[in-house]
């Protein structure tokens, strides 16, 4: 269900320039974060794959069902069966599974509030905006807090969940002769649903009211049709079953490995996996957040700029469409100034590591700088600058003379 409410606002011109100028120390903000996080991004990138370089040269893969004590500190390589004995138990439920982890997700049926703006810009400066706030049910699995909404009447959520998600991991893991770190072990993504399919309506405790539902458990009237306030319990289990492990042997148990370029290497997957495939997916792994990292900089940088020179757009927004050109130019001037300012920050932090790199983002950077300053003198000719000199008297013409009148 969902039901919608509009609202319409005014803002003045004056009111908007204050609002710009308070815009641009947020920009001047923006920009001091972005600096920094792309060189550390940069920094980041290089010791991860220092690191994995150094990790994947030093690993020796060994057997799972005996543990071999001349590779006691060594950086090994380990596939084989994840096992336990035990059964997990979430008590306040009554549920129990034998699994390597078990999972509990609690969810509530909640009011969310979703806003879109449309702004409009009039002769004079001001501007109007309107926005039409849509108000859902949905299952959530936070609270979400009301009493921020626009329109709460009528939209009101109970507050926090009766229930917190947990996970719970087994005591003792093998794998073959070797234990599993429990820290580890919780890495491993759950994704098997366990089905619930006896209780009934006989829970009592801090469960009172709970009743199994669809596979789970659901406390409320009706589960076909929840109301806000309804509150519903699902398990996922991790069996046993194959992983390979890449970390320093510790006793029968394992570790860090700690690279001389100061990262740490501790790696899990399910299944079977060799050792230079799991350093292969480590590295990709490594390369996409080092871009993601590079575009949030540059968007930082970007976002920073324009906020920066808003005013100016604001200024000329006295006529709507100048103030819509004004703000295209500053857009796209920020582009291309956050675009050399990236690249450059990314060069110099790699210079030390990788000059011919570093040296081939310095290129592009100011091949981006001169393709801004040559769009922003264009083809006008430089202030102050001499017109071309006449044509001396005896320079030959270069258009026929006019033919003569016909007789």
């Amino acid at each position: 269900m969902s039901d919608t409410f509009t609202e319409t606002t005014r803002q003045s011109w004056f009111s908007r320039i204050g609002g710009s100028f308070a815009g641009a120390v947020v920009g001047i903000v923006l920009m001091l974060v972005a600096f920094p996080l792309l060189w550390w991004n940069e920094g980041r990138a290089v010791k991860t794959a220092q690191g994995l370089t150094e990790g994947a040269a030093a690993v020796v893969s060994v057997a799972f069902d005996s543990v071999d004590a001349s590779r006691e500190g060594a950086l090994v390589h380990v596939s084989g069966l994840a096992a336990t004995t035990e059964t997990l138990a979430d008590e306040e439920f009554g549920v129990s599974a034998h699994a390597l982890t078990l999972v509990r997700s609690v969810e509530m049926f909640q009011w969310r509030e979703e806003k879109k703006s449309q702004k409009r810009k009039k002769l004079g400066g001001s501007e109007e905006t309107t926005t039409t706030y849509t108000y859902r049910t949905e299952w959530s699995g936070s609270a979400v807090d009301s009493a921020d909404f626009r329109q709460p009447d009528g939209h009101r959520n109970p507050g926090r969940l009766p229930w917190e998600s947990k996970t719970i991991v087994a005591e003792r893991v093998t794998l073959g002769a070797f234990t599993l770190p429990r820290d580890l072990v919780a890495t491993l993504a759950a994704g098997e649903p366990l089905r619930i399919e006896t209780g009934g309506e006989g829970r009592t405790g801090a469960a009172s009211g709970v009743k199994v539902a669809g596979g789970g458990l659901y406390r409320g009237a009706n589960p076909d049709a929840p109301t806000v306030g309804d509150v519903r319990i699902r398990y996922e289990i991790v069996k046993p079953q194959a992983v390979s492990v890449v970390a320093v042997q510790r006793g029968d148990s394992f570790e860090a490995y700690r690279t001389k370029a100061g990262t740490a290497i501790l790696m899990l997957e399910k299944g079977t996996v060799a050792a230079d495939a799991m350093f292969q997916a480590a590295e990709s792994s490594n390369r996409v957040m080092a871009w993601v990292l590079r575009g949030v900089g540059f968007f930082l940088m970007f976002l920073g700029l324009f906020l920066l020179f808003r005013p100016i757009a604001v200024v000329g927004s006295v006529l709507p469409l100048l103030g819509s050109l004004v703000a295209g130019g500053i857009g796209f001037v920020s582009f291309f100034v956050a675009l050399a300012l990236s690249l450059v920050t990314i060069s110099l932090a790699w210079l030390a590591y990788r000059p011919v790199l570093a040296i081939g983002l310095l290129v592009v950077a100011a091949v981006a700088i001169v393709l801004l300053v040559r769009r922003q003198r264009g083809t006008k000719p430089a202030v102050g600058s001499a017109p071309p000199p006449p044509l001396p008297a005896n320079t030959p013409r270069t258009t026929p003379p006019p033919l003569p009148p016909s007789s």
